[in-house]
C-alpha cells in the first residue's frame, strides 16, 4: 500500500491524465473509467491505496461542482419558460420511485422507517452525467432544462423524508421542528439575498478573473456548509448558490471557463475515484442477499425513473430522444444517494446489505446513465446542428467592437455575444473609432463599459424608425437575443408602433424566451425619455445607421458625441448594422420614405430637449 502523500497524488494525477484518452479509444465514458479506476487502486481491489481524508474532502468538493456548474449554467429564461414543466417533472421523479420503493422495501420484509428511507433515496437523483451536456452543447434543450430543473423538488422532497426520520429516531418526537425551519430560513436568505449582492458588489470592482473564481468557490463551500447546518444536504446548498449566481457568471465568461477547467479536470475525477473506491466487488460473490437487494435496488430505481420520463415526454409533448435524456440524467445517483445510506446505516436503519448493495446500485446506474445520456445528447446535439445550419444566415455575424477601453472587456463582450470571428479595436480617441466605422460597411460596435458586463441587469435599447428594413436588422436582434441570454439581463426596446410590431415579430421567431417589453418611443427627440428610466446597472444600445441606409437620419451623426458627452457614467453600445452595398441611394430612400425636410425641421427641438434633459441629470 501506498502512503507517501505526494506518491498517491502523482498516481492519482496519472489516472486523471490517462483515463479520458483510454476512455476515448475504447467507446466509454470516462465516468465509467474513473469508478473503474478507484475500484481497482482501492481497498477492496489492489489495495494501492487507503481511502483517506484529502481523496475524501477532494471528492466531496468534486460532486459539489457538478452542482453548482448545474446551478449556473441553467438556462433562466428557459427555466422560467419550463419552471411548471421542471416542478411537475420534479415530483414525478420523486414519487413514482419512492412508492416503489416503499413497495418493494415492505416485501423484502423491511420495516416502516427503513422503507420510507429507501423510498426517499430511490426519489433523489445527481446530477452525474451533467458534463456531457456541455461536450455536446446540448444544456438548453427543453428535456435538460426540465431534468435539471426537476431536481431541486426532488432532492428537497427526499431530504426531507431523511432530516424527518433521523429527527425521530435520533432526538424522539419531541424533536424541535420550530429551530430547524428557522435555519432553513436563514440558510435560504444568505444564499439567495446576501450572496448575490457581494458578488456584484466584488465584480463591480474587480475585472480579475482569479478573485472572481474564487468568490464563486468560496460561497460553493459556504452554502454546502449552510446548507448541512440546516439539516439539509450539502448538494442543495451548492447548486441553490450556483442558481443565485447564474447571472452573474455567464458560460462564455472567463470565471466560468476556470471553473468548468478546473471542475472537469480535477474535482470530479477525484469524486468519481473516490466512489470507485467504497466498492466491494467481493459483496456479488458472498452471499444472494446482498445481490438480490441489489437488483431489487437498481430495478426499482430505473422503473421509478423511466416512469417519470414517460409522463414527462406523454404530458410535455416531447421527442423519444428528448425522453431519453431525461431518464439519462436523472436516474444517476451518487451524493444523494451516500448522504442517506450513511445517516441510515449510522442510525440503525440500513443493514450491511442495504450498504453493500446501494454502493454497486451506484455502480451500475452512473454506468447505464453514462451511455444513454452520452447517445441521447449526441441525437440531439445532430438534431440541433441541422436546425442551426438552416438559420445559420441569422445567427452567424460578423462585427467589428472598438472601444476606448481594454482589449479583454472588448473580446469579452464577443464572447458573451457569440459573434464570429469578430475584430477587435482599443481606440483611446473617440474621433478615430467613429472615423473607422464610417470608411467600412460592415456590422460594427463601439462599446463603452463603465462596469462588468456580466453585472448588467437590464439592457436599453433605442430602435430607430424604419430600423426593421436596414439589410442586416436580424442579426442585429440576435445579438441582443444572445447577449442578454448570457448575462440573464431584461430587454427593454423603445420604438415606434410600426417598428414595435417588427421586434415582436422577430421575438415570436427568434426570440421565444427573450425577456423583453417595449415603449413607444415615437422619434429621437423622445429618445431622450431613456436617460428618465436609467438605473445604475443598466446598459444602453443605441442602434444607429451609416448614410444611404432605410433608417439613416442625419441627426445620428449626433449621437455618438450625446452619448459620449451625457451618458460618460453608464455603459452604453453604439450599434451599426451591415450596410447593403448593392442598393441604390434612391432605392432606400423610397423605401424608408423619410422627408429630409421633417428630419431637419426637428433639430433644433432636439437640441433644446438634450440641454433641458442635461440639466434634469444633474439634479439627479
Amino acid at each position: 500500500m501506498i502512503t507517501n502523500s505526494l506518491a498517491i497524488t502523482s498516481l492519482i494525477l496519472i489516472a486523471i491524465l490517462l483515463i479520458p484518452m483510454i476512455c476515448k479509444r475504447l467507446h466509454m465514458p470516462s465516468i465509467v473509467g474513473f469508478i473503474l479506476v478507484g475500484i481497482a487502486i482501492g481497498p477492496y481491489g489492489f489495495n494501492l491505496i487507503a481511502n483517506n481524508s484529502m481523496i475524501d474532502v477532494l471528492g466531496k468538493i468534486g460532486i459539489l461542482y457538478i452542482m453548482l456548474q448545474a446551478g449556473i449554467e441553467i438556462d433562466l429564461n428557459d427555466f422560467r419558460q419550463y419552471r411548471r414543466y421542471a416542478i411537475t417533472y420534479g415530483i414525478f421523479s420523486f414519487l413514482l420511485p419512492f412508492g416503489l420503493g416503499l413497495l418493494t422495501s415492505r416485501l423484502l420484509g423491511y420495516g416502516w422507517d427503513t422503507s420510507l428511507l429507501l423510498g426517499a433515496m430511490y426519489g433523489s437523483h445527481t446530477l452525474m452525467t451533467y458534463p456531457i451536456l456541455n461536450r455536446y452543447g446540448v444544456q438548453k434543450n427543453i428535456a435538460a432544462n426540465i431534468a435539471v430543473g426537476g431536481t431541486m423538488p426532488a432532492i428537497t422532497l427526499s431530504l426531507l423524508v431523511l432530516a424527518s426520520l433521523k429527527s425521530n429516531v435520533m432526538l424522539g418526537a419531541d424533536s424541535n421542528t420550530l429551530l430547524l425551519l428557522l435555519r432553513v430560513v436563514i440558510c435560504c436568505a444568505v444564499i439567495i439575498s446576501l450572496f448575490p449582492r457581494i458578488a456584484q458588489f466584488v465584480f463591480k470592482r474587480n475585472n480579475d478573473t482569479t478573485i472572481g473564481f474564487m468568490l464563486v468557490m468560496a460561497m460553493m463551500v459556504i452554502s454546502a456548509y449552510l446548507a448541512e447546518w440546516a439539516g439539509l444536504e450539502s448538494i442543495l446548498g451548492a447548486f441553490l448558490c450556483g442558481a443565485m449566481l447564474n447571472r452573474l457568471v455567464p458560460n462564455l465568461s472567463p470565471v466560468m471557463k476556470q471553473i468548468s477547467f478546473v471542475g472537469t479536470n480535477i474535482f470530479v475525477p477525484l469524486f468519481l475515484i473516490g466512489v470507485g473506491m467504497m466498492i466491494d466487488i467481493s459483496v456479488v460473490w458472498s452471499g444472494w442477499t446482498t445481490l438480490l437487494v441489489a437488483v431489487v435496488m437498481i430495478g426499482t430505481k430505473l422503473l421509478g425513473k423511466s416512469l417519470a420520463a414517460w409522463l414527462a415526454q406523454l404530458c410535455f409533448r416531447l421527442q423519444s430522444m428528448e425522453r431519453q435524456l431525461i431518464f439519462g440524467l436523472t436516474h444517476a445517483t451518487a451524493a444523494g444517494t451516500l448522504a442517506i445510506v450513511t445517516i441510515g446505516h449510522n442510525i440503525g436503519l440500513f443493514d450491511a446489505n442495504i450498504l453493500n448493495a446501494s454502493v454497486i446500485m451506484i455502480l451500475v446506474l452512473c454506468t447505464l446513465s453514462s451511455f444513454i445520456t452520452e447517445h441521447a445528447a449526441k441525437q440531439l446535439a445532430l438534431q440541433e446542428e441541422a436546425q442551426l445550419e438552416i438559420e445559420k444566415e441569422d445567427d452567424s455575424w460578423h462585427a467589428s467592437i472598438i472601444g476606448d477601453e481594454r482589449l479583454d472587456a472588448l473580446q469579452e463582450l464577443g464572447q458573451l455575444s457569440e459573434l464570429h470571428n469578430p475584430i477587435y479595436s482599443a481606440e483611446s480617441d473617440w474621433n478615430e473609432a467613429i472615423r473607422l466605422i464610417r470608411t467600412t460597411s460592415t456590422a460594427s460596435l463601439i462599446y463603452h463599459p463603465v462596469q462588468p458586463i456580466n453585472t448588467i441587469s437590464r439592457i436599453l435599447v433605442a430602435v430607430p424608425r424604419y430600423a426593421e428594413k436596414e439589410h442586416d436588422f436580424i442579426s442585429c436582434f440576435g445579438f441582443i437575443r444572445r447577449l442578454s441570454s448570457q448575462i440573464g439581463a431584461k430587454v427593454v426596446f423603445f420604438a415606434n408602433r410600426e417598428t414595435q410590431q417588427s421586434l415582436r415579430d422577430f421575438c415570436k421567431r427568434k426570440g421565444k424566451y427573450l425577456r423583453a417589453s417595449f415603449r413607444e418611443m415615437e422619434d429621437w427627440e423622445d429618445a431622450l425619455m431613456i436617460a428618465k428610466q436609467m438605473g445604475k446597472d443598466d446598459l444602453i444600445i443605441a442602434i444607429n445607421a451609416r448614410p444611404s441606409t432605410p433608417s439613416y437620419n442625419p441627426l445620428f451623426e449626433q449621437v455618438p458625441d450625446m452619448l459620449n458627452r451625457f451618458f460618460s457614467n453608464s455603459s452604453y453600445i453604439l450599434l451599426y448594422p451591415e450596410q447593403d452595398v448593392t442598393r441604390t441611394t434612391q432605392d432606400l430612400l423610397h423605401s424608408a420614405q423619410t422627408p429630409t425636410s421633417t428630419t431637419w425641421s426637428i433639430v433644433g427641438s432636439i437640441k433644446r430637449q438634450i440641454t433641458k434633459l442635461l440639466s434634469k441629470i444633474q439634479r439627479l
